[in-house]
């Protein structure tokens, strides 16, 4: 058993240290906001995730889950330390890494003996050194290895990620880390979870490599199913056969308003300004931010055609504000920028969100939110389909017909029937299937 400290209670921070809690080592989740602990000791959890509540309550109530502000204290009785804190986009395009250095700065002044420094957090290429420097500047004679341990969690699944992950990445200097990290990991060796050790600066890179992937896999949809709509062909098709070639699969290949969340805007953006600080453009990569930005614009122009080229004095429903069901997480999210778009040209916008709604609230507060669907529709001019949260899979079409002002539907996430909408009489539209007037 390991006694373990994560710093920072965010997103990664709180699924990370509730499940290597999980694996029965004593973990502390720090932070420097002394309200946020108060209101995880009182078992709040300040984010939405499937299944973490009940993980951070089973472990808390077994003794091996705890919470406190005292970084300090809580560093030098550990021996291993995970940095979790955000690293945002910078107006350069680079992670900022103000925080991270923050940190960096504070193990070092808190090394009482040997520990590994661990990030967790997604950081650039050279971080890893970076850290390193910071430490050593600060406490010169200090005994410690670091390790780049990069997340891969996906939001609406983070507990099952995390507990059942496809691979571990630990990414070192020296075979002492590599061992001492095994054994935070041990659990996972019955599952037989392939543990890949590499050097730091391979590990960080991985992340990157990972994300900008599967971004570039949703913008490459995007465009194939933009250009469906002209020629006349069906992406859900399209999409079917692709994934059935094993080169390709099936995952990621689905068409939407634009991918946003956390990570994938971000990431994409960081890696980029990497490849441009080597002077190793990544061209596939810049495309993918430019095609991602333009979809969720081409919302906006679908929409508009639908309502007669013009929102003034509309009433538009937009039903999902999260970036992805399953989560309360609007960050980068595609309907941030349709409803500023929809505001800015005149519309009056009716939101509902099955969970994401508070969140939305920070940065649209002159809107209007209601607590159904079946409100946020009631004698709309025209309504927007941004979420695909399973309440919305399964809506009565009569019923959201006699509801609205006007029978007009952008289906954005192609979960509603077609034929269904044709015999209700809707004038609508989607992404990637055959065109509708």
């Amino acid at each position: 058993m390991k006694k373990i400290t994560f710093i920072g209670t965010g997103y990664v921070g709180l699924v990370g240290g509730a499940g290597i809690s999980e694996f029965g080592h004593q973990v502390t989740c720090v932070d420097i906001d002394q309200e946020k602990i108060e209101r995880l000791n009182a078992g709040e959890i300040p984010i939405y995730e499937p299944g973490l509540k009940t993980l951070v309550k089973k472990n808390v109530n077994k003794g091996r889950l705890h919470f406190s502000a005292n970084i300090s204290k809580t560093i030098q009785k550990s021996d291993i330390v995970f940095i979790a804190v955000g690293t945002p986009q910078g107006s350069n395009g680079e992670a900022n890494l103000s925080a991270v250095e923050a940190v960096a700065k504070t193990i070092g002044e808190n090394l009482n003996g040997y520990k590994i420094v661990c990030t967790k957090s997604t950081v650039p290429i050279g971080t890893g050194k970076r850290i390193e420097e910071i430490i050593r500047s600060v406490n010169p004679m200090g005994d410690f290895d670091y390790v780049s341990n990069p997340e891969f969690l996906r939001e609406g699944a983070a507990v099952k990620d995390f507990l059942h992950p496809d691979r571990v990445v630990i990414g070192t200097r020296t075979q002492k880390a590599i061992d001492l990290m095994g054994e935070v990991y041990r659990p996972l060796y019955i599952n037989e979870t392939p543990i890949l050790s590499t050097s730091v600066e391979t590990a960080e890179m991985i992340k990157y490599a990972a994300n900008a992937f599967l971004s570039l896999k949703i913008s490459y949809i995007n465009e194939i199913a933009n250009l469906c709509e002209f020629v006349g062909a069906d992406v859900h098709d399209v999409t079917r056969a692709m994934g059935l070639d094993g080169r390709i699969s099936s995952k990621f290949l689905h068409p939407g308003p634009g991918y946003g969340g956390s990570c994938f805007p971000k990431d994409t953006h960081a890696l980029a300004a990497t490849g441009q600080k080597y002077g190793s453009p990544l061209r596939t990569i810049e495309a993918a931010i430019k095609t991602n930005e333009s979809q969720k614009v081409r919302m906006v122009e679908k929409l508009s055609r639908l309502m007669g080229d013009s929102f003034n004095g509309k009433t538009i429903a937009v039903l999902g504000l999260a970036f992805k069901p399953q989560t309360d997480d609007v960050r980068e999210a595609a309907s941030r920028v349709i409803v500023s778009r929809l505001v800015e040209l005149g519309a009056s916008v009716h939101a509902y969100d099955p969970i994401a709604m508070d969140n939305f609230k920070n940065h649209f507060p002159n809107i209007k939110y209601f607590d159904s669907w079946q409100d946020a529709v009631k004698s709309a001019d025209g309504c927007i389909i941004l979420t695909e949260w399973n309440e919305f899979r399964g809506l009565d079409l009569n019923e959201l017909k006699d509801l609205m002002r006007f029978p007009v539907i952008l289906d954005t996430k192609n979960i509603l029937s077609i034929q269904g909408l044709e015999s209700c009489g809707f004038t609508f539209d989607n992404v990637g299937r055959k065109l509708h007037q």
